[in-house]
């Protein structure tokens, strides 16, 4: 089985910290399970 994540970042502003946190942590994740 493979894993996917996805990283939507919300179109009503500008991209800030939680952004990259949150592309950080769905690629982290996706790395641990071999996707």
């Amino acid at each position: 089985m493979t894993f996917r994540t996805r990283f939507a970042p919300s179109p009503t502003g500008p991209l800030h910290i939680g952004h990259a946190y949150s592309a950080i942590m769905c690629h982290d994740m996706a790395r641990a399970e071999d996707g």
